[in-house]
């Protein structure tokens, strides 16, 4: 269960949705996409299209090439003691077989996606054809989600607890904007919804039905406007990765010229540790996405060497805070403290 903090305009997360909805089509699996904001079909049809290999190759070729000139422009003004330190690799200069590229600029071709079985719910239509419904304290279109989910999955072939004959396969599972008002969900609007474990009842009956099934979902929130932050805690507990995206649009990043060759920040505030007593020790916590002409990467966040002077001393500051922030980590508290604080 993979739990998306949406950006505050939900430009970028619905990109990454779409993302993951795409190489469940490329993969062959079958999809499930709900949503209450657009309508399922539109959101398959704006699904990008897939790189080929010789395609990907001269894409991730051509932006090798950019990094290497700006590398190159950027020695000049780097001091000549750090000239031999190992430079930082942000982008894939070799394309690997791990999942695919996509282009953003052309949409997937609709021979491909009628090769694979999707299914849909959109609430609106549901409502329409169907009474209302309220079941153990859960909003009622949530309860219908469900049901059409556990309907999906038996009927599929999807149960893990259920052999069957025909060959298995995966379903991936998209939810679009869960929790916000188009679903029926007052969460959003007030810190004292009038259904305050909704949502959370959701999330802890459909990770079961995920446990027992071959399927992998994603969900977006607009985790920004919900307001009881002790609901987003018990969300995050229900989940097994956690990310947000935080976009430079309309903040002062937005011009920083500090982070001019990004558009945002991704923030992994959990991944799984299953069979594990170790927290999560990452290589790197600092990651940033960007919207290139044709592709989306998130890349490790590579600041230029130099402050000159047209950055003012507060971002100075501001860099060297978040720098010791994203340092932080279970070796710099243990290094930086005396005691170990459980």
């Amino acid at each position: 269960l993979v739990f998306t903090e949406e950006d505050k305009y939900g430009l970028y997360s619905n990109l990454l949705f779409k993302y993951f909805l795409a190489e469940g089509v490329v993969c062959g699996h079958d999809l499930f996409v709900a949503s209450a904001k657009e309508h399922p079909d539109n959101i398959l049809k704006e699904l990008p299209a897939p790189l080929l290999d010789e395609t990907c190759g001269k894409e991730l070729g051509d932006e090798a090439a950019a990094a290497k000139s700006e590398e190159f422009q950027d020695s000049m003004k780097i001091a000549w003691r750090y000239q031999n330190l190992p430079k930082v690799e942000t982008s894939p200069t070799t394309f690997t077989k791990f999942g695919h590229y996509y282009d953003v600029s052309k949409k997937m071709s609709p021979e491909l996606l009628q090769s694979i079985k999707w299914h849909s719910f959109y609430p609106h239509e549901e409502l329409s054809s169907q009474p209302e419904m309220k079941a153990c304290n859960m909003n009622g279109v949530y309860a219908r989600l469900l049901q059409s989910l556990q309907r999906i999955i038996s009927q599929g072939g999807f149960d893990g607890s259920d052999p069957q004959k025909k060959p298995k396969n995966v379903l991936r599972i998209g939810v679009q904007s869960l929790g916000s008002l188009v679903w029926g969900d007052d969460v959003c609007c007030t810190d004292t919804p009038e259904d305050i474990h909704s949502l959370t009842k959701f999330l802890y009956v459909l990770r079961g039905l995920l446990r027992k099934s071959l399927s992998a979902c994603i969900i977006t929130v607009p985790a920004h406007l919900i307001q009881n932050k002790a609901i987003m805690e018990r969300v995050t507990n229900l989940s097994d990765v956690v990310v947000g995206l935080e976009s430079f649009i309309g903040s002062e990043r937005e011009t920083n010229p500090l982070y001019k060759d990004y558009h945002g920040l991704v923030h992994v505030h959990q991944i799984p540790r299953l069979n594990s007593l170790m927290c999560d020790v990452s290589d790197t916590k600092d990651l940033a996405f960007r919207l290139k002409r044709k592709l989306f990467t998130i890349e490790r966040l590579h600041l230029p060497p130099d402050l000159s002077d047209t950055v003012s001393r507060a971002s100075k500051q501001d860099l060297a805070g978040s720098a010791k922030l994203l340092s932080s980590g279970c070796g710099a508290m243990a290094m930086g403290k005396k005691h170990l604080d459980f």
